[in-house]
């Protein structure tokens, strides 16, 4: 991972949001939060938060006394989250590290975490944390996805940028999102933290979209692979992006679109 894989902002928060959610996040938040609720946790905590996705699920399934607080490394995208959630007295939304939480120890009985464990810098540190936070016999509740070949349009972009860029490829959607899927390495990760119980659960959904374009611009410029793109050539950006679109539309057809997804929900016990 490099360091322009963690940012998001600038304009990537409402894209993200707009684009992205929609086309990949949707049912995967919706699956978390059912798993959450099942576990009976009131007080829960969401780390990597993102734009609000989980935070919005958790709410619509957690009970009227339960608590949710919603960090995330980058303030613009719960400045973005903040917007698009309906005041609820039970959320509150915080700026923080998943490597060092600003929380007691034994503070919720449940962590969430939504396509957040692939970029942290040291994973087992974050889980380390996760754990510390949790109370005895508290879940940890995660998804990552899977390889980038089980993911169309993921898939689909990056080969495309490899044809655009051939000298120095943007590797972002490879080597970061879709870059810790090993069933062995996730174990051995949450094994060092000191998990118990983990299982770990293949779920598959689908991708759609209105065009090839959406999902081209949901890539190319509301993630950090903007940010790799603009370093390539900043005037490019656009002509990038198209370049996607087309590669995704030979794939998929030109109007309405629809590809594969997976991730990998993981559940483990302090």
């Amino acid at each position: 991972m490099v360091a322009t894989d963690k940012l998001f902002a600038g304009s990537i928060p409402e894209m993200y949001d707009r684009l992205l959610v929609p086309l990949i996040f949707e049912p995967y938040a919706a699956d978390l939060a059912r798993r959450v609720a099942a576990t009976g946790a009131r007080d829960v905590l969401e780390t990597a938060a993102g734009t609000g996705v989980v935070t919005r699920a958790l709410a619509s399934k957690l009970p009227a006394d339960a608590r949710i607080t919603a960090t995330d490394l980058n303030q613009p995208m719960l400045n973005r989250a903040m917007t698009r959630q309906s005041d609820d007295k039970r959320i509150t939304w915080k700026q923080a590290d998943a490597l060092l939480l600003p929380f007691d120890d034994r503070a919720f009985d449940a962590v969430a975490c939504q396509f957040g464990a692939m970029f942290f810098p040291d994973r087992a540190r974050g889980y380390k944390e996760a754990r510390r936070v949790l109370k005895p016999g508290g879940r940890l509740v995660f998804n990552v996805w899977d390889k980038i070949s089980e993911n169309d349009f993921a898939d689909t972009t990056t080969d495309a940028l490899a044809s655009f860029f051939p000298q120095d490829p943007p590797r972002f959607l490879a080597r970061t999102p879709h870059g810790y899927w090993q069933d062995d390495t996730i174990r051995a990760d949450l094994d060092s933290a000191g998990f118990a119980n983990v299982t770990i659960d293949a779920v598959d959904a689908r991708s759609k979209a209105p065009s090839p374009r959406d999902p081209a611009v949901a890539y190319c410029q509301g993630t950090p692979l903007r940010n790799e793109i603009e370093a390539r050539d900043a005037s490019r950006l656009e002509d990038a992006t198209s370049h996607a679109a087309a590669a995704i539309a030979r794939r998929f057809g030109n109007g309405a679109v629809d590809g594969r997804i997976r991730a990998l929900v993981i559940a483990a016990v302090r």
